[in-house]
């Protein structure tokens, strides 16, 4: 993310509201570029990375789940979808799919700022808010072993054991990290909504369950019989960093 103003770009197909969102980020100190599909936002994303895009769900030419799952596929830029649906389908599969989070279409412009905001200071990390001539230096060798992968506390990379980067959103970045540091403990959805600093203004716990189904899939030998992240019904999951 650049040290200046956080560019967001908008994705709408609505011109009103495209200029509506834009014109309040603005107000709010933000950068804007808006976008009216798919289109265009992979040519503004080929001219410059934005830190974070606003994307409406329910456009005609190019649909925002099939973005999301484009976008997501090549990048960690972080998403906030709109969607005018009163579904949670849409909601659950833009959350599987790596999507950062979610708000109803029409939304409150101040709500999406605070989550805009929020997503923003999850991905920057609590590192962004030490002094570069203070900051500690990195610890050598901070991996923790998540199946067939390693986790990289310091880089914020999760790979194999060749090396090769596995694609991580900064959530789940976040939830592997709740676990490890809190191995063989039993940790309830709460827990690791606040652990995560993923909380939600609706209490939306099945996000959790979301998160931690993509993050099986990525590291568990066979996720459908998951042996690292294992579920404790009633309670919540744990990480059982031998697979015992």
């Amino acid at each position: 993310m650049s040290t200046g103003a956080a560019h967001i770009f908008v994705v709408d197909d609505e011109a009103d509201a495209r200029a509506m969102v834009g014109d309040y980020l603005k107000m709010h100190g933000f950068e804007v570029t808006l976008c009216d599909g798919g289109r265009s936002l992979r040519t503004a994303i080929a001219q410059r990375t934005p830190d974070l895009v606003v994307l409406d769900l329910n456009m005609p030419d190019e649909d925002g789940l099939s973005i999301v799952r484009d976008l997501k596929a090549r990048s960690v830029i972080p998403i906030i979808m709109l969607t005018a649906t009163a579904s949670a389908i849409d909601r659950v599969v833009g959350l599987e799919l790596g999507a950062d989070d979610y708000l109803p279409k029409p939304c409150e412009l101040r709500e999406l700022v605070a989550r805009v905001r929020s997503v923003l200071r999850r991905v920057q990390g609590a590192a962004a808010s030490v002094p570069a001539e203070t900051a500690p230096a990195p610890e050598v060798g901070r991996l923790v072993r998540f199946g067939t992968k390693w986790l990289e506390l310091d880089s914020l990379r999760l790979r194999d054991e060749r090396g090769e980067e596995q694609a991580l959103t900064r959530s789940e970045f976040d939830l592997l990290k709740a676990f490890a540091d809190h191995p063989k403990r039993a940790l309830s959805r709460e827990r690791l909504l606040d652990l995560a600093d993923a909380r939600d203004p609706d209490a939306f716990d099945r996000a959790i369950d979301v998160r931690i189904n993509r993050i099986r899939k990525k590291i568990e030998p066979d996720p459908a019989n998951p042996r690292f992240i294992c579920t404790v019904r009633g309670l919540g999951y744990v990480f059982r960093p031998d697979g015992d």
